[in-house]
């Protein structure tokens, strides 16, 4: 099957992250893959590790133009739109999947392949908090209220919850159009093992967060919380990232030396290290999708913290993890985090069953199998649509 995945490659992003996971794992699955993706001209990323294709494969790169690109939304440029059909024409895909990257070219798209005869398949990746319980969930769901109409056109659109199907239901996206394939992890990859990071770091109990440094990440309330409980010697904060907010916070918490800021890591190797040495992943955000972060520390056997928006609290709900009220974050985690100190129990106990929910629930192989499923499905559709003309 020839597949025209349409995407990001930069900025760093979760939308980046999974259009490499998917399109490696579709190329070694012998499919072919035609990537195309919004760029000045061909782009190397020299600090991106893993290369984004790392299958014997590689995928025929075609670079569309652009005005601004940021890791939030994309402006195309004007000739964008023409050297998209024109790349089409000339690669003659079986079909189109688009990994929305919040560009005005996405509501173009559903004309664009009805016009190539091209079956057309999305994912959704826009975070949400259903709940709508602050200005930024609120933002979110004034988004997917101006997608809706746009979504309705696409012949798939995949997203990650039976919670974000309801809602995109009751907005007139039909529920026929709508299939729920969670984000998966490759288990074997992210799996526990040994790690030197707390000898390294000086930590007898580890806490992470790792994430962009961002508002709705919602990094602050963690920040106070852990500056009001001054846990016990040896247990440390490492905050993995970086982002908008990353000065601001340097700036006020930056005295305190039990917050370790280890900035934005490129290297997956060296994120695999840190998750296989960390006690405690947390993630305070005030809206998401499924975060694939979520799903990398659950699978190296890590106890997770997780607010209840997106399907992060339905990933962690029932024992694979703590779930936290996005309005509570800070009281919450006030109450919680001492616990992981007096019960240390809790962190092998709650680690354990956070693995097995992601082995039984939530593997990048089950996630392919049911994307090729979907895949044939379409066609299917496709061809008898076709015999009707």
């Amino acid at each position: 099957m020839h597949i025209a995945w349409l995407g990001k490659k930069t900025p760093v992003c979760g939308n980046v992250t999974y259009g490499r996971e998917i399109t490696n794992a579709l190329l070694d699955r012998g499919h072919r893959v035609s990537f195309l993706h919004f760029a000045a001209e061909p782009e190397v990323d020299e600090a991106q590790d893993p290369p984004l294709f790392s299958s014997l494969q590689e995928p025929q790169e075609v670079s569309l133009p652009f005005l601004y690109k940021s890791t939030i939304y994309t402006v195309p440029s004007f000739s964008a739109s023409k050297i998209l059909v024109d790349a089409l024409r000339s690669l003659k895909p079986d079909l189109v999947h688009a990994s929305l990257a919040l560009s005005p070219l996405d509501f173009r798209l559903p004309e664009i392949c009805a016009d190539l005869n091209l079956p057309l398949v999305a994912t959704f990746h826009l975070p949400f908090d259903v709940n709508r319980r602050n200005f930024t969930s609120s933002t979110q769901q004034l988004t997917y209220q101006i997608y809706a109409p746009s979504l309705a056109d696409y012949d798939q659109v995949i997203i990650f919850s039976q919670v974000q199907r309801d809602l995109l239901n009751r907005l007139g996206v039909p529920s026929g159009r709508i299939a729920v394939i969670p984000n998966g992890v490759d288990t074997e990859k992210f799996s526990p093992g040994y790690s030197n990071i707390k000898e390294e770091l000086k930590a007898e109990r580890l806490f992470v967060y790792q994430g962009r440094l961002a508002p709705e990440k919602n990094v602050e309330a963690l920040l106070k919380a852990w500056r009001k409980l001054k846990m016990p010697q040896g247990c440390k904060l490492a905050i993995v990232g970086s982002g908008p907010l990353a000065n601001s916070f340097k700036a006020t918490y930056g005295n305190d030396p039990s917050i370790i800021w280890m900035g934005f890591i490129a290297s997956e190797a060296r994120r695999i290290e840190i998750l296989r040495g960390t006690d405690v992943f947390i993630l305070p955000s005030f809206v998401e999708g499924l975060s694939l972060s979520l799903l990398e520390a659950m699978s190296c056997g890590v106890a997770c913290l997780a607010t209840n928006v997106g399907a992060d609290g339905e990933v962690i709900a029932d024992g694979a993890g703590m779930v936290l009220d996005s309005q509570k974050v800070y009281s919450q985690l006030c109450m919680l985090l001492p616990l992981f100190v007096t019960h240390p129990e809790l962190i092998g106990i709650l680690g354990h069953k956070a693995r097995q929910r992601v082995l039984t629930k939530y593997t990048l192989n089950s996630n392919i199998s049911q994307l090729e499923k979907l895949y044939a499905q379409v066609l299917s559709h496709q061809r008898v649509r076709v015999s009707l003309f």
